[in-house]
């Protein structure tokens, strides 16, 4: 798997990164369970100082991190700009909240001399985050921030296209206080994925991304016997029925189908209107499309992006 930084807009390569190399892997592996052995006695209150720190780190150089993601997945650089306050508030969460989240619970019994049970969440170990391309930091966030909140450890395979941002999560999370080895980003070849959930430090992984990538990792996990989510693909139906806003369903039909560039699982994919505003709901639709710019995600003036890739333009265009 070639891990390359290709601004979409021009089609530059600007940078290329090589695979880890299972040595590379072994080595995350041993410090990321050496870390966790640490970090799971840790007190929720000092892990929340790690997901104040990082989110205060993302606010304070968002326009750094904005430009990154923008370059290597081509989103408008405003809406890159809302994805890391996003993450930050994801950090932030979860540091008010995770020690509230994951607190004993006791449990009722139906005869109280038979004991007292209570529902405990401990750390478990290990888990491998494999994530996608059209959120370069939120998608990672959204694990990294309750897992470590939770006492364990992340290793990172992103997207292919996104070396930089991934490498961005290293530097971010050693300056917010995170301990060496409870994060870390690889940049895994294929055969990797098979490797880490292999190992039993490993407790799990995490995947959001197509169904045949889900089946592929919900497969090796499940013989690995190992917990697994998946967030997989979808085809959102975008409903108007006659008794809607017309104007503002045009309106945010053309938001939900054209923010980042369309490449959201829960898109517009898919526009059903009832035939009495059909013609009224089309024109409108079209001409707030046609209303859109295309350009140099860069440029403030943009408001349609380019595609993650020209690979993604292609396959769109074969459609």
């Amino acid at each position: 798997m070639a891990y390359a930084t290709t601004n979409p807009y021009t089609n530059e390569v600007v940078a290329t990164f090589p695979d880890a190399t299972d040595a590379e892997v072994q080595t995350a592996l041993t410090e990321a369970h050496a870390a966790f052995e640490v970090w799971r006695d840790t007190s929720f209150a000092e892990r929340a100082k790690v997901m104040n720190a990082a989110a205060a780190i993302l606010r304070r150089d968002i326009d750094k991190y904005a430009r990154l993601g923008t370059l290597e997945m081509g989103k408008l650089l405003e809406e890159s700009k809302k994805e890391v306050i996003l993450s930050a508030e994801i950090f932030e969460y979860y540091a008010n909240h995770a020690e509230e989240l994951l607190k004993p619970e006791i449990l009722p019994v139906a005869d109280p001399a038979e004991g007292k049970p209570v529902l405990v969440h401990e750390p478990l170990g290990i888990v491998l985050a494999i994530e996608p391309w059209n959120f370069p930091f939120y998608q990672v966030v959204r694990i990294i921030a309750p897992q470590l909140s939770a006492g364990n450890a992340v290793l990172l395979k992103h997207a292919s296209n996104l070396p930089q941002c991934a490498a961005a999560f290293d530097t971010l999370m050693a300056e917010a206080g995170l301990p060496k080895g409870l994060f870390r980003n690889l940049y895994a070849a294929r055969p990797h994925t098979a490797m880490i959930l292999n190992d039993p430090r490993v407790c799990g992984v995490a995947l959001t991304g197509s169904e045949g990538a889900g089946t592929v990792i919900a497969g090796i996990a499940g013989k690995a016997l190992k917990k697994a989510t998946m967030e997989l693909g979808g085809a959102d139906a975008f409903i108007v029925l006659e008794d809607a806003d017309v104007e503002k369903a045009a309106r945010w039909a053309v938001i939900g189908r054209h923010w980042n560039a369309g490449q959201v699982c829960v898109s517009a994919k898919r526009l059903i209107v009832a035939d009495a505003i059909y013609d009224r709901f089309v024109a409108l639709y079209k001409e707030g499309v046609a209303a859109l710019k295309a350009g140099d995600p860069m440029d403030p003036t943009t408001t349609l992006a380019p595609l993650s890739s020209k690979a993604a333009a292609d396959d769109l265009r074969d459609q």
